[in-house]
């Protein structure tokens, strides 16, 4: 006898083709899914790492940003302290120039000519004083322009006080002029 199969074997055919390109869908589905999510969490990652050296960077520039600081204070503090020495070592050499000065005025003076008043400004002296006449005022600025020590006088004020008395007690003058230091000899 001959055999028949009068199943729907086209129709079982077609819904497992169906069923074989659904499952063929949905394993691409998921395997394009799977692709995204590990491709947004690989970048995620990059993104993460590149965020925590960034914040790393800007720890360690916070860091050299308080060290310049520090550096500037310190800076500022070393000039001030050479600043401060510049002034201690000036007045170490100008020690003595006191002495040579006060030495100067002694010897330059004229007989019949008195000091009555010094002022210093730096390196500008305004000497008030008394003389006999006026001759030993300009004898006083011969003296001081000859001075090693003492150079550039100069006459402000010469008077007399009383004409009646002019014999006893003189002129009044005021000079002013500057203290030098000579160069010595060996240096130029």
């Amino acid at each position: 006898m001959a055999r028949i199969n009068l199943l729907p074997w086209r129709e079982k055919l077609r819904k497992q083709r169906r069923r074989d390109f659904g499952l063929t869908i949905l394993g691409a589905l998921v395997l394009t899914l799977a692709g995204l999510g590990y491709w947004h969490w690989y970048n995620q990652g990059l993104i993460d790492h590149q965020n925590a050296r960034n914040r790393f960077l800007e720890k360690e520039i916070a860091k050299v940003d308080k060290e310049i600081k520090e550096i500037k204070e310190l800076e500022s503090t070393r000039q001030k302290l050479i600043a401060r020495m510049k002034v201690i070592e000036d007045l170490q050499v100008s020690r003595p120039q006191i002495v040579h000065l006060f030495d100067e005025l002694v010897t330059v003076v004229p007989d019949g000519t008195f000091l009555t008043k010094m002022a210093q400004n730096g390196r500008n002296l305004i000497l008030n004083g008394r003389a006999q006449s006026n001759a030993r005022v300009s004898t006083y600025m011969r003296n001081i322009e000859t001075s090693p020590w003492l150079n550039d006088p100069k006459l402000r004020i010469i008077e007399h006080k009383d004409k009646d008395r002019e014999a006893a007690e003189g002129s009044t003058f005021q000079l002013d002029l500057k203290q030098i230091v000579p160069k010595k000899e060996g240096a130029q």
